[in-house]
């Protein structure tokens, strides 16, 4: 079992910055890829950026040079620091873990980031 809680979400003015962070607990050593999703009103919840313990990481087009993912392993946690934000990346943002040992996929609670243009 792995528990996540994610933070940092808010209120911002395109152009600005913010950052997300999730910390981890519970069996962490099985878990081999986390990630951040996205829901936007009304949409379907998508892929944001993955990052894996070799510290590989993965983005979608739409975030790529803005976004950076980020694992620190000696505090559980990890990070979405998000640059130049847009009205378009007004979303609930839930961070995610990929469980190996039962090919489980694991979800943080979500946190509301709302950017105002």
């Amino acid at each position: 079992q792995v528990e996540l809680v994610g933070s940092g979400g808010g209120l911002v003015q395109a152009g600005e910055s913010l950052r997300l962070s999730c910390v981890a607990s519970g069996s962490i050593t099985g878990v081999i890829v986390w990630g951040w999703y996205r829901q936007p009103p009304g949409q379907t919840r998508v892929l944001v950026a993955t990052i894996d313990n070799g510290g590989t990481a993965k983005y979608v087009d739409s975030v790529r040079g803005r976004f950076t993912i980020s694992r620190d392993a000696a505090e559980k946690t990890v990070y979405l620091q998000m640059d130049s934000l847009n009205s378009e990346d007004t979303a609930k943002y839930y961070c995610n873990a990929y469980y190996a040992p039962s090919k489980r996929y694991f979800w943080g609670q979500g946190t509301q980031v709302t950017v105002s243009s």
